[in-house]
């Protein structure tokens, strides 16, 4: 199977490009691929509990869903946290995840270990 990195940079304001990114990564993770979701920049908004409730992509489902079913998934997920901190995140973003802070250099590894790196 392949190596994925998701690269999701878009926010609140591109609700069908942050679910889309999302269902592209539960897909490729429920069909036994490799997946890693990198949130970064206003994609990290994606997390906090009034995005979550209120994003609904279209054809692209309800962000709620999706982040649950990450949290349920093999998938690996990682939150800038330089972003995070910038728009006054802490910990707590990650409550109930299976997901870390990173660097940006863990972004660069990723994306060179990745056989496909897909950004929403």
């Amino acid at each position: 199977m392949s190596r994925f990195l998701i690269h999701i940079h878009s926010g609140p304001e591109l609700p069908n490009k942050a679910t889309l990114g999302c269902l592209v990564a539960l897909t490729a993770a429920s069909e036994g691929h490799d997946t890693t979701v990198f949130l970064a920049g206003d994609g990290v908004h994606l997390l906090a509990e009034e995005h979550r409730a209120a994003i609904v992509g279209q054809g692209t489902g309800a962000l709620g869903e999706h982040i649950a079913r990450m949290a349920e998934t093999q998938l690996t997920l990682f939150v800038s946290g330089m972003s995070a901190k910038a728009r006054g995140y802490d910990e707590s973003l990650l409550d109930g995840l299976n997901a870390s802070f990173a660097m940006p250099t863990k972004l660069i590894a990723l994306s060179d270990e990745a056989d496909t790196v897909l950004c929403y």
